[in-house]
């Protein structure tokens, strides 16, 4: 299949081990040219054959790659908060985000749209009230009536008549608006000096944004609104991690997660139909880890039932939320166990290894993610100290969903050419870049994401054989069935070709 991960031949690398301990005082050039071209097709994309239009392509791609490296200021380097400008701005970010990038694999469902849309449009609809919490975060509902006091609130308050008597609306809205994203243009260190500060307010952003978005006109909306975001930059199809809750109407009446389903399917259906270059989304069903036994059992038996009665949206099961906070996958163990108990497909999807805590229970999410036959492993930040679960990953090929931008972010790491990712590249570990929660950190789609893995873990080395095959890897690493995916791959190879011609000069 297109896109194969390969390994040097053991052939060839017994000839080299006897060449190179056979006694030679003086390294032979012919050698050392050997080996630099051996490790280099190692490398992800390091056996991808370009065409002659595609070398010129590469060719610009690495003149705008040294001038990147060769900033006073390299935005790998710095937090994304302060790189994102110099990233927006570069000549490679502008090619990046015209390359069909394939598939989005890892994106949460309340983090895909921007901020700015949900207040300059969402919290102007009529209906709308906000009341102020009192960890000082807000919350939303629509409704046709005044609402009912919320505990831990201030009184509800129609945002239309706050806005008129607000001496300035637009420092209203900016406030709203740095409640719904960890984007700051203040230091970002300063803002959030741990771990656990910036998750606590990342988690908060979720709790704010809920009442804008389950209200059933506005769901629709944002969904729709998140599937152009991904196609305006070049992304043909994704996997939505999504909670499923209940949507409501604006006299208070809701619906259940099955017809939350049914609406994400219709909404991709007809986005599909509309843009013949979309090839389509499936939802990965989510329940947050701190929840309890008996919850997470309910969770998994709701995922059988979707699994059974929509097959063509549904792609399986996850649990999401900070993996140090919460419990290790080994306490669900009964309740991970019921799909193959009772004989019945679900896919599991795990976060795991989204930690620097060497050691701990959650540490071992990793082997226990693989354990219950994960199809793909979220973050997989740890997997380096786990050689066990990395060489099972590589055998299995059970891709890692890699998130630069948010490993920086949740400071797991400062500088990204020394996220481990960087070492998954460098021996071509099955991987797909992902950007997990984009509204929350100030950026769309996956060109972001593309730029940090490009330019930061690929380093001089990477070229546009790299960037393809990401590319070929997001889809085959989907959880498309195979007809499907040489489907997709067509489509995408399409739209390649036809990017590779209008980018080569």
């Amino acid at each position: 299949m297109v896109g194969q991960i390969q390994r040097p031949h053991v052939a060839v690398l017994a000839v080299l081990l006897c060449w190179l301990t056979g006694g030679l005082s003086i390294p032979d050039p012919r050698l050392r040219e050997t080996l630099i071209q051996l490790e280099n097709s190692m490398q992800t994309g390091g056996n991808v054959m370009l065409s002659n239009a595609e070398k010129q392509l590469d060719s610009l791609l690495l003149k705008m790659k040294e001038e990147e490296m060769n900033r006073t200021h390299f935005p790998p380097a710095m937090h994304f908060f302060k790189a994102r400008d110099l990233i927006r701005t570069s000549p490679l970010f502008k090619v990046l985000h015209r390359m069909p990038k394939g598939a989005v694999l890892h994106l949460h469902d309340f983090a895909m749209v921007d901020v700015e849309w949900l207040v300059k449009n969402v919290t102007y609809r009529p209906h709308c009230f906000i009341c102020f919490t009192d960890n000082q975060s807000i919350r939303f509902i629509f409704s046709s009536q005044w609402p009912k006091a919320r505990p831990r609130c201030s009184p509800w308050n129609l945002l239309e008549k706050l806005r008129a008597q607000s001496v300035n609306a637009t420092h209203l809205d900016n406030s709203i608006m740095n409640n719904l994203t960890l984007f700051t243009d203040k230091d970002p260190e300063t803002v959030y000096p741990s771990q656990s500060e910036i998750w606590y307010h990342f988690e908060q952003t979720f709790q704010a944004v809920l009442g804008l978005v389950t209200f059933v006109p506005v769901f629709r909306d944002y969904y729709s609104r998140g599937l152009s975001l991904m196609y305006v930059d070049s992304i043909m199809y994704l996997e939505l991690r999504a909670l499923l809750p209940e949507l409501y109407e604006l006299d208070g009446s809701s619906y259940n997660t099955s017809y939350t389903l049914k609406t994400y399917q219709e909404i991709t259906k007809q986005f599909t139909a509309e843009n013949p270059g979309f090839f389509g989304a499936r939802i990965i069903f989510t329940i947050h880890r701190g929840a309890n036994e008996s919850e997470v059992v309910q969770a998994v038996e709701k995922a059988m039932t979707l699994q059974r009665d929509f097959p063509d949206i549904m792609a399986g099961f996850d649990l999401v939320g900070r993996e140090d906070a919460g419990r290790p996958l080994w306490y669900f163990r009964d309740a991970l166990s019921l799909p193959a108990e009772k004989r019945v497909k679900l896919p599991f999807f795990f976060h795991a290894g989204e930690t620097d805590l060497e050691g701990t229970d959650v540490d071992q999410n990793l082997l226990d993610a693989l354990l219950f036959n994960t199809s793909r492993i979220g973050h997989g930040f740890a997997l380096l100290r786990h050689p066990l679960a990395k060489e099972l990953s590589r055998t299995r090929d059970v891709a890692v969903e890699v998130c630069p931008i948010s490993n920086q972010v949740m400071k797991l790491v400062k500088d990204l050419r020394n996220h481990p990712a960087a070492v998954l590249m460098s021996e071509n570990h099955p991987l797909v870049i992902s950007s997990d929660d984009p509204a929350a950190f100030g950026t769309s789609g996956l060109s972001y994401d593309f730029y940090e893995a490009f330019v930061g873990f690929g380093g001089r080395k990477s070229n546009l054989g790299t960037l393809k095959q990401l590319a070929i890897n997001s889809i085959r690493y989907s959880s498309l069935d195979p007809s499907e995916q040489e489907q997709a791959l067509v489509l995408w190879q399409k739209t390649w070709d036809k990017f590779v011609s209008e980018n080569t000069f």
